[in-house]
């Protein structure tokens, strides 16, 4: 028998307590006891995106909440700016397109983050831009973008900022409303500590306005429906509710733990492995390193498919791969949501262990005994 390590960047393990809740009998979704549960769901979402604004909830993964965030806010012909940076911020400008809506893209050779300098300067000269589509985290080159820098460029403007935080919400730190993000998008399988299935958006007043002049079909990821009921403390659509009994769950333990405990704690994992995976001779991928995921170079000689395939087979670790031309280049190692010290030193044992077994001059326990003292040297926010 071997034991199971998920170790990726979503889905991500769900905390036992928030499991057990959700074994509990259902229970109707029109009824008081899910009224009183929802409330508190809604101010826990409040406080993981730092926003006094209200936030919706739908059954659905993160991208559903993406191409909501686009049909509630544009209208076909608008332009927008997309930083492509990797596949999501692919995905931001492949949704645009399939609406109508012209997309002026930033491209971002992958690894690297997006220079704010860049968007104020593709502001100045296309007239008329309607919105700037961001990603917090960009979790497949496990790269972090400065939504604080971005966010005072964009709020100079008449542009909305969109941003994709589905990966690093309570991971890399998103102060929505300080930083001037209008529509903030999340997902419950990361940081929120839940299966998938739930999405979420936090949106501004001038997120609200521009729902006004949106001209695109919309039905099921109406925000003008989701606002109304939430208004009454309720959904327009049959929701999630074993996910959002799990949610309510989880976001109690990331008030009790606090935010600033919580991110705090992901910083701390995500230096040790950072100095982990140097210790071993190999290479970080991203140049701007987030907090949630850290991406190394697959070594020069070594198959990348067949390294992920070993840490899986031989020693129960889940990791996630490159996706699109970073496939068996580079490893994505998670210290996201329910990850403790020794999930990471786990998540880079295996990485030592199957370059070993596949013949590659590693010196076993560098990395791991790197990271041991990152961690040991740290202790004040250890999970």
């Amino acid at each position: 028998m071997r034991k199971k390590r998920l170790i990726a960047p979503g889905p991500t393990p769900v905390p036992p307590e928030s499991l057990l809740a959700m074994a509990r009998p259902a229970f109707h979704h029109r009824t008081s006891a899910f009224k009183q549960m929802f409330r508190e769901i809604n101010d826990g979402l409040e406080y993981a995106f730092q926003t006094d604004n209200p936030v919706l909830t739908f059954a659905s993964s993160g991208t559903g909440a993406m191409e909501g965030a686009v049909v509630n806010t544009l209208s076909s012909g608008d332009t927008v700016l997309v930083v492509r940076g990797g596949k999501f911020g692919e995905r931001w400008a492949e949704l645009c397109q399939s609406y109508g809506v012209r997309v002026v893209p930033i491209d971002v050779e992958w690894g690297e983050a997006v220079r704010p300098e860049r968007i104020a300067e593709e502001l100045r000269k296309n007239g008329g831009i309607r919105a700037v589509l961001a990603t917090l985290c960009e979790t497949s080159t496990a790269v972090l973008t400065d939504i604080a820098t971005i966010g005072g460029i964009v709020r100079e403007t008449e542009a909305l900022l969109i941003v994709d935080a589905i990966s690093g919400l309570c991971a890399d730190d998103l102060r929505t409303d300080e930083w001037g993000v209008d529509v903030a998008v999340a997902g419950s399988q990361k940081g929120l500590m839940t299966p998938p299935g739930l999405a979420f958006v936090a949106l501004s007043d001038r997120a609200r306005n521009a729902m006004t002049r949106s001209t695109l079909p919309k039905y099921y990821f109406s925000f003008g429906k989701a606002l109304e009921s939430l208004e009454k403390i309720d959904t327009p659509f049959t929701p999630a509710v074993p996910l959002l009994v799990g949610l309510s769950r989880s976001l109690s333990m990331l008030r009790e733990e606090t935010l600033e405990r919580v991110l705090g704690r992901h910083a701390r994992l995500a230096r040790a492995a950072r100095v982990g995976i140097e210790s071993m001779g190999l290479e970080l991928f991203s140049k701007s390193p987030a907090n949630t995921v850290t991406a190394l170079k697959v070594p020069e000689g070594v198959d990348g498919v067949r390294l992920l395939g070993t840490i899986e087979e031989d020693f129960g670790v889940t990791l996630a791969g490159g996706q699109e031309q970073l496939k068996g280049k580079i490893i994505r190692i998670a210290h996201l949501g329910y990850c403790d010290d020794f999930d990471l030193l786990s998540a880079l044992a295996s990485v030592e262990m199957a370059l070993k077994k596949l013949g590659y001059p590693v010196e076993v326990g560098a990395g791991v005994a790197a990271a041991e003292h990152v961690l040991l040297e740290d202790p004040t926010v250890a999970s």
